[in-house]
């Protein structure tokens, strides 16, 4: 039987092999992967992309042996019918590609990979142009399977970058794409909002949960406040540990009430009170529509997805 390092190491060499593959594929929202996959030809995969992107179940022939072979040994098939199907997923951003939890994610250690991820490294991308200082030290909170935090680290070698979560099957699905993505500066680590980590940041960044789910998934479930606590705390635990002229990097989707962005009001007068400068902006106006008709939205209008870049005095 494989232990959890011998499987971490045969997917890591799998994501090598779909790299070499030229293997590509843009995760899409769940309503429309749902969409696409009950298309009556999407039934069964066909190949590697409706295995491992699609998330469909697959009969003998659909992979070719140097991917089904490694997935079996990882442990990472199981019985479908009468097929198999994939227990991760791989996704593509840019060159790099991100292993991450099956579709649906209904699990409590699923991690999540999704449009919310490239806004978040897109925004990422555009922002470090604006850092003040150096980067040496930088902490993604709740980095999930890695992106933020690697792509950050493929363009800053010379700094330490921390991939931070709650989970396990997280940090272990983040090693292994920093291996994949050959980002050795990459530091993998237990925490929570920081806890146990010493020391202060030349950069914090995160893009958090922000859903108020009624199965408290951690992936998705943001807390009071519509969802907004626990980004609320993260500003508040970047702001405690950012080294002077450090930036927080927040992408995070707030519910908008009669009008008004709440989360703003809860940060803004820490922002005002401890930052040289800082730029909130909408980046979509509209996200997660489906989720108004849910409990506690009852007065909510629309839900954003917002980008926060402060530096701190």
């Amino acid at each position: 039987m494989n232990t959890p390092t011998d499987s971490h190491r045969l997917l890591a060499a799998l994501g090598h092999t779909l790299v070499a593959a030229d293997y590509r594929f843009v995760t899409v929202t769940p309503a429309t992967h749902r969409r696409i996959n009950r298309r009556p030809e999407n039934a069964w995969a066909q190949d590697t992309r409706g295995v491992l992107g699609w998330s469909r179940p697959f009969r003998p022939g659909a992979l070719p042996p140097d991917i089904e072979t490694p997935l079996r040994d990882a442990g990472l098939l199981t019985r479908d019918g009468d097929g198999h199907r994939a227990l991760v997923r791989a996704s593509s951003i840019g060159e790099h590609l991100y292993f991450h939890s099956a579709w649906p994610t209904s699990d409590e250690d699923a991690v999540f990979f999704g449009p919310d991820t490239y806004r978040y490294v897109a925004a990422l991308h555009r922002s470090l142009g604006a850092v003040r200082v150096p980067l040496r030290r930088a902490v993604d909170i709740g980095a999930g399977a890695g992106p933020g935090a690697i792509e950050l680290a493929l363009r800053c070698r010379d700094a330490t970058v921390y991939a931070a979560d709650i989970n396990p099957r997280a940090l272990a699905l983040a090693e292994v794409n920093a291996s994949v993505n050959q980002a050795a500066n990459v530091v993998v680590c237990e925490s929570n909002l920081l806890d146990g980590m010493e020391g202060g940041f030349d950069l914090v960044m995160s893009n958090p949960p922000y859903i108020l789910d009624p199965d408290e998934l951690t992936y998705r479930h943001g807390g009071g406040e519509h969802g907004a606590e626990i980004s609320i705390r993260i500003v508040r635990a970047a702001l405690d540990r950012l080294n002077p002229g450090g930036s927080l990097m927040l992408y995070t989707g707030v519910a908008i009430v009669d009008g008004a962005d709440r989360f703003l009001a809860a940060i803004r007068g820490w922002l005002e009170q401890e930052c040289l400068e800082w730029h909130y902006e909408e980046l979509d106006p509209d996200i997660f529509g489906g989720q108004l008709g849910c409990k506690g939205y009852e007065d909510v209008e629309r839900i954003a997805a917002v980008w926060l870049h402060a530096i701190k005095r």
